[in-house]
């Protein structure tokens, strides 16, 4: 919440900007560099600790910046890195959740750490595992998941 509070301030809606492409992420993705006047975005959040640096597609901006902003960040305690014990960077959450861990430990989940719909429970439960990602469960890809718990 603080992190999109903090982009909101630095780029209004309607702010216009300039994209620096960095690179093209797994899905096909441009990853870029955000530019507003003379301030990369980018770095001011990573420096006010509103958000990490994402290494694997850092390639083609300036590493050594990136390092000694959210270096700093957390040398300050600011933002992500206030939180004691520290928080869960997103690619490593989402690395878990393919793991399966958070399925077997939340309920409800195998131990393969996929859900079957009989074992889920409602059909509410299974279309919020499908808004989570889930899309197995969605057999004939109509946009429901487990149309046998109605």
């Amino acid at each position: 919440m603080e992190s999109r509070k903090t982009l909101q301030g630095l780029l209004p809606i309607g702010s216009k900007v300039i994209l620096k492409s960095k690179a093209v992420d797994r899905y096909g993705r441009n990853v870029a560099e955000v530019l507003k006047g003379a301030t990369n975005i980018n770095q001011s959040l990573v420096g006010s600790g509103n958000a990490f640096v994402y290494w694997q597609y850092i390639s083609g901006c300036d590493r050594h910046t990136y390092s000694r902003l959210e270096n700093d960040a957390r040398l300050k305690g600011a933002g992500v890195w206030s939180v004691p014990g520290g928080i869960q960077r997103p690619w490593d959450y989402r690395r878990n959740r393919k793991g399966g861990s958070s399925a077997s430990s939340s309920g409800g989940g195998s131990s393969s750490g996929k859900y079957r719909c009989k074992e889920i429970g409602s059909w509410n439960k299974a279309q919020d595992l499908l808004k989570q990602g889930h899309t197995y469960l969605d057999r004939d890809g109509d946009g429901e998941a487990c149309e046998s718990l109605k």
